[in-house]
């Protein structure tokens, strides 16, 4: 049984890596200071369904496949660690919880202003040497109208994949003690 889980879930993260490459890498709009991507969808149904810790690894390997196979540029490790915090914060608030519009607003927000616009924006800083000045502006203008954007995206996505993927949707895994006793 334990040889069983292993695999499956060997099989659903190398799944999802490359489902956050191509949504992130792929099917997505890059300039030098802005990318807008999908990769967040894979990465916060992944966490739903395996915590906190493994999303995070699972989003910092994605990273590092992305960057090597779609890379424009030099590799900053910076954008690992984002990336791992990223899935981290995911599978914090939503692992095992019930899925409100809170519960899921709160990391979307958290995501989009300690990750995306201070540590982002600090590894851009870094990496191309320019004053945040230059760089912050667009980069609010764009997380301010991605915010809710992804939050929608997120809740049609989990909404449609709950109703095929039984560890989206705990309720379908457990049984209630009327189902559980047999008909006397």
């Amino acid at each position: 049984m334990k040889q069983t889980s292993s695999i499956s879930l060997i099989t659903q993260t190398s799944l999802f890596i490359a489902l956050t490459v191509l949504l992130s890498y792929v099917f997505a709009i890059h300039t030098t200071f802005i990318h807008i991507t999908f990769g967040f969808l894979s990465t916060a149904i992944f966490a739903v369904m395996h915590g906190p810790l493994r999303a995070g690894i699972m989003a910092a390997i994605a990273c590092f496949i992305g960057m090597l196979l779609f890379g424009q540029g030099v590799f900053f490790p910076g954008f690992m660690l984002s990336e791992f915090l990223v899935g981290y914060t995911f599978g914090h608030f939503l692992y095992k919880k019930p899925i409100t519009l809170k519960r899921v607003a709160i990391p979307f927000l958290i995501i989009t202003i300690v990750i995306h616009l201070g540590l982002n924006t600090l590894w851009l800083v870094i990496f191309y040497q320019k004053a945040a000045s230059a760089i912050f502006m667009g980069r609010l203008i764009k997380n301010i109208i991605c915010y809710p954007i992804e939050i929608v995206l997120f809740f049609a996505v989990y909404k449609t994949l709950g109703r095929i993927i039984p560890a989206l949707n705990p309720s379908k895994l457990t049984t209630t003690p009327k189902e559980a006793t047999p008909n006397t």
